[in-house]
């Protein structure tokens, strides 16, 4: 820690240049008056690092939380501290291009009206989405009704729309872990989120893409302002650009000044760290020498041709250490945690403070890098059929001679500043009996201790989500991006799409002896699709055999949408055994979206 640049202020610098003005409070609220972000919560990181912190993710902290807007070139603005992620302006020739529109419609609404106020009422003219997360288009409908060019990479629909569904509900309960909304701004909580300092709260929304980007190289022009584009790999996609006129690049969420996560901790796919090098490096192949400033959708700027080709050689040598080092150790035997364990930066990148861990991290991105080649079995046969986490609890309880008698070594291990060991047997004595409030109460300061010396964010909040759940319970699944899916995310969904959610919330041993068929005709879509409930299993088929189904039904993806919500549909054509959508329907489980993690 005494070895990190600390007198290094070109970030604090970089974050104050171009700035014309905040947001005066810095508070947000929808048009119930319910607050969805608030700014000013945050005034406490300009005090001195206190005891209840790490000192590096302090410093982050301070960066992330100045708000308002900056100008980035001559005609590129950005506004930065109103949700998690940035929204950056391109002015054009009528009007103005907004690229990645915030989380929530109010947030961006804000947005737009704080750079109106100081560059005049400009109409939005275009958007871009850079990415298929939330935070790069959840707000769009605070700066546009649609009717203008919408630029996304190709695929963005279906993996915005999927994002929400299929595990929404247990990414949902998980991203309050991430985020911590139910946790203080103070010292002693939640102080930011890696990204930025918290995900706002308010309505998500989406407008269909006009124009998809499907190749490196395409060129678009929107209000007479050039783009020149690069997608990214993997899934979901996501896309850089140029913008030649300016010699400005934008880098979305590609190179940060975080280390990125290769898992997200709430869930998700593995990002492949070694595709993510060859971006980075034809990113630098494209667009080295092009520009003067690179901006992201995430944090502040970089200026000055050397610096942000340094940005970006850093950030691919980081991925590809990860990568290829994970490879290496792992070839000789090491499982993921013994590698995550033994994973050493280089010293020129450790030195380096957009390298360090405040969003991904590299323990858990190398496990990651494990999880993607090898999956969750580590080899060890022991391993392989383990008893669940209650039942080795209470056996592993058993043998250590009791709850008290662990909970008493729990003390020792503490005692002897071994966190992550004492935080091992108490979560076991918790797990072997959750009533037992000495082991609760001992496993929740270990926990906030835990997370006050997190430099990661994200581990700062699970830690601390963890102890106040302990405390006083279970939060509530509220106050996280995609607590609901919003109507918006809806309607995108494909009626494939739309049947998948349905499969998987088949509740399979109870639909084990029901056998049934529907058809779908979608009159508006032109489309049918046979539905069939078989040994537990909802299978669809478009344009299924001749056969006649069970029962069949006409309606438009609306109506479809609308009955699977509960709601009475009128004008919908039916044939056959109406009583089969009953029984479909019964067989259906709902998700448990305040599901216990720190207890059995």
């Amino acid at each position: 820690m005494a070895d990190l640049p600390f007198h290094d202020r070109a970030d604090f610098d970089d974050a104050d240049r171009g700035f014309i003005a905040h947001l005066t409070p810095a508070v947000i609220k929808n048009a119930d008056g319910r607050v969805v972000w608030d700014g000013d919560a945050y005034a406490f990181l300009d005090q001195e690092c206190p005891d209840s912190a790490h000192p590096s993710l302090w410093r982050h902290g301070r960066l992330c939380a100045k708000q308002g807007l900056y100008e980035v070139a001559d005609g590129i603005y950005q506004v930065r501290g109103l949700d998690l992620s940035n929204m950056t302006l391109v002015e054009g020739d009528t009007g103005v291009v907004v690229i990645d529109p915030l989380i929530s419609t109010e947030c961006a609404a804000a947005a737009l009206k704080l750079y109106r106020r100081h560059r005049g009422d400009r109409p939005v003219t275009g958007v871009v989405y850079t990415h298929s997360h939330v935070g790069h288009f959840g707000g769009v409908r605070g700066v546009t009704g649609g009717g203008i060019p919408i630029l996304a990479p190709f695929g963005f629909l279906e993996h915005a729309a999927a994002e929400s569904v299929y595990a929404g509900p247990a990414r949902t309960r998980r991203s309050l872990y991430l985020y911590g909304p139910a946790l203080d701004r103070s010292p002693a909580g939640q102080l930011g989120a890696g990204l930025g300092l918290a995900a706002s709260t308010g309505r998500i929304s989406l407008i269909p893409p006009t124009v998809h980007i499907r190749r490196t190289g395409q060129e678009e022009t929107v209000d007479g302002v050039r783009f020149t584009f690069q997608l990214g790999p993997g899934s979901p996609p996501g896309m850089v650009f140029l913008l030649p006129d300016r010699r400005a690049l934008c880098l979305a969420a590609n190179a940060t000044h975080s280390q990125h996560d290769l898992l997200d901790l709430r869930g998700a796919h593995v990002r492949d760290p070694r595709l993510w090098t060859r971006c980075l490096t034809e990113t630098l192949t494209l667009f080295g020498g092009q520009a003067d400033v690179a901006f992201a959708s995430y944090h502040w700027p970089t200026w000055g041709g050397e610096n942000i080709v340094r940005l970006l050689s850093q950030h691919r040598d980081l991925h590809a250490y990860l990568h290829d080092q994970t490879l290496r150790l792992m070839s000789k035997g090491l499982t993921g945690a013994e590698i995550a364990e033994h994973m050493q930066l280089p010293p020129a990148l450790e030195q380096v403070w957009h390298t360090h861990g405040y969003h991904g991290s590299t323990g858990h991105n190398v496990k990651a890098i494990y999880q993607h080649y090898m999956g969750w079995f580590d080899g060890n046969p022991a391993h392989l059929w383990e008893h669940p986490p209650r039942q080795s609890a209470i056996r592993y309880v058993e043998c250590l001679g009791g709850g008290a008698a662990v909970v008493a070594l729990a003390k020792g291990y503490l005692a002897e500043n071994d966190l992550r060991f004492a935080a091992q047997l108490l979560n076991h004595a918790v797990f072997a009996d959750e009533g037992n409030k000495e082991a609760r109460d001992l496993l929740a300061e270990v926990y906030t201790r835990l997370g006050h010396g997190a430099e990661n964010a994200a581990w700062r909040n699970a830690y601390l989500m963890g102890a106040l759940e302990l405390d006083d319970g279970i939060v509530p699944a509220t106050g996280a991006p995609g607590t609901a899916v919003s109507p918006d995310l809806a309607a995108a969904l494909s009626v494939s799409q739309i049947f998948d959610a349905i499969a998987v919330r088949v509740d399979g041993p109870r639909a084990w002896n029901e056998s049934l068929s529907i058809d779908w005709h979608l009159t508006d879509l032109g489309q049918c699709f046979r539905t069939t409930l078989s040994n537990g299993a909802l299978i669809q088929q478009m344009d299924p055999p001749p056969q006649p189904a069970d029962l069949t039904l006409r309606l438009t993806k609306a109506q479809l949408l609308a009955m699977l919500m509960g709601r009475d549909v009128e004008g919908v054509d039916r044939e056959g055994d109406t009583r089969v959508l009953k029984r479909l329907v019964a067989v259906l489980d709902a998700p448990v979206r305040d599901f216990a993690i720190v207890t059995p």
